[in-house]
């Protein structure tokens, strides 16, 4: 039986957009602490850079799944059918 409020698929879909999200805040964090590194000396230019990069790639597969899911949605259907796409679809996809 359906527990009182939301039905669970809306459940289950905001639970997974909050996931995505908590894994955005993640990686935001990544990147202000890969600064803060820098600043520190604690890591060269080089390194700072290729650890960005990887931060940014995900970024954009984050951003890319969560339009998805929500094109999805809005358009009658599945937001659990969305999938994370290769980096080199949707790199620099928010530039």
């Amino acid at each position: 039986m359906e527990p009182m409020g939301q039905p669970y698929e809306q459940r289950r879909e905001k639970q997974a957009e909050q996931q995505i999200l908590g894994r955005v805040k993640q990686l935001v964090e990544d990147e202000h602490r890969l600064r803060e590194q820098l600043a520190q000396g604690q890591l060269t230019t080089a390194e700072e850079h290729a650890a960005l990069r990887g931060v940014e790639h995900e970024l954009d597969q984050c951003w890319d799944l969560l339009r998805q899911r929500r094109a999805k949605r809005e358009s009658g259907g599945d937001p659990g059918d969305a999938s994370v796409r290769p980096t080199s679809e949707v790199e620099g996809y928010l530039s």
